[in-house]
């Protein structure tokens, strides 16, 4: 497998490139718009509300954790998630500045 060279983008190339594929699994999708959805903390429910295996809920968890959409605390044996409010701002700013660039209206094509 190639080498990314993620070092010759910029941070914002970089976590745009994360936060995307991070956004490419429908399951993913649903666990956020499922904690959006319950404006709460989610402790172990998931695995019923959204119809997957407990070890595919918790692999999907650890890709949201790490690029910083949710977070987690301890309760108990049982972790708890939630949106990161911070991060989840600072990734609509990092997606409205790509998105709301203006296309060349040049019909260069």
């Amino acid at each position: 497998m190639g080498i990314t060279k993620s070092e010759i983008f910029t941070t914002e190339q970089n976590q745009l490139a994360a936060l995307a594929k991070t956004f490419g699994h429908p399951a993913r999708l649903t666990i956020l718009q499922h904690l959006f959805s319950i404006k709460d903390c989610v402790c172990g429910d998931l695995v019923e509300e959204i119809g997957l295996a407990q070890a595919t809920i918790s692999q999907h968890l650890t890709v949201l954790k790490n690029v910083g959409l949710i977070k987690g605390s301890v309760a108990g044996t049982r972790v708890c998630y939630c949106i990161d409010t911070e991060k989840w701002c600072e990734m609509k700013h990092i997606m409205n500045a790509f998105l709301n660039q203006d296309v060349n209206s040049n019909d260069c094509c």
